[in-house]
């Protein structure tokens, strides 16, 4: 059976919405429209303006409104922020900048930082050999200190989770292994509610941030996610066993080993 691709963010929004154990884990998430923009600024100050189907951090605005200021609202769009006076004129400006086809509105999380610079995760879960899933990975992406994604793609720095959490962490009272283990989890309830909702998934990458409180959200889920990055972590076995189970399930062509007589006639002949 081939590997499923789910390429429409909402699809994979409805889904998690359905599960009582994640819906309280994914930010509000609205068709988007000037209603939803308008309603959505004023609930939680900051949004960002995402296209239904896209990949790698392209095209996502961050809208932001704030009290008390001329300048009462904020748009950015890679590095360039630009300020207005009112939600009309930010809003008509979004509208040029934002290409013609769907987007969602989500709710704004204000993302945990490491040394100034914004940074979340990616949760890799993949199908292993024996039908399970498991999450493979944790990697987290350090944002561009100009920058509103975190995309490796767009400027971001992959680092370990214990980078960046450490420090967060023992203030909390919290340790390394049992966050990771939190995330594990996490990632296998995500990967068991989208597999029930679309058969014939594999693997997944979910992008999770982490708030101030240290509640992981669900920002959104890749379902063909670069494998990769893992590289840059300094524990190579990481990588090595995501490959392994993409090779397993056919993300990857085996490559059949020559047999010890092959090579050594090739020696021979050399």
């Amino acid at each position: 059976m081939p590997i499923r691709r789910i390429s429409s963010k909402w699809a994979k929004t409805e889904a998690m919405l359905a599960s009582s154990e994640l819906r309280g884990l994914v930010p509000d998430t609205r068709p988007f429209n000037r209603d939803a923009v308008r309603s959505m600024l004023d609930e939680y100050g900051m949004i960002y303006v995402k296209p239904v189907n896209g990949t790698f951090g392209k095209g996502v605005i961050r809208l932001g409104k704030s009290t008390g200021s001329d300048d009462a609202y904020t748009l950015q769009a890679g590095e360039k922020q630009l300020s207005y006076p009112n939600f009309d004129g930010m809003f008509d400006a979004l509208l040029k900048v934002k290409r013609p086809r769907p987007y969602l509105s989500q709710q704004g999380i204000e993302l945990l930082k490491h040394e100034g610079r914004r940074f979340d995760f990616r949760v890799m879960v993949q199908m292993n050999p024996s039908g399970q899933w498991e999450t493979t990975g944790i990697i987290g992406r350090l944002a561009h200190p100009r920058k509103i994604v975190t995309n490796y793609h767009a400027g971001g720095t992959p680092l370990p989770m214990e980078t960046l959490m450490t420090t967060h962490l023992e203030k909390a009272e919290r340790t390394s292994r049992s966050y990771r283990m939190e995330l594990s989890k996490l990632g296998v309830d995500v990967a068991s509610s989208l597999g029930r909702r679309f058969p014939g998934l594999k693997e997944i990458g979910i992008d999770v941030a982490v708030d101030v409180d240290l509640k992981p959200w669900i920002l959104e889920v890749n379902t063909m996610p670069d494998p990769y990055i893992f590289l840059r972590l300094p524990d190579r076995s990481v990588y090595r066993r995501i490959r392994r189970y993409a090779t397993a399930y056919g993300r990857f062509r085996r490559i059949p080993r020559a047999s010890a007589k092959s090579k050594r006639r090739r020696l021979v002949k050399r």
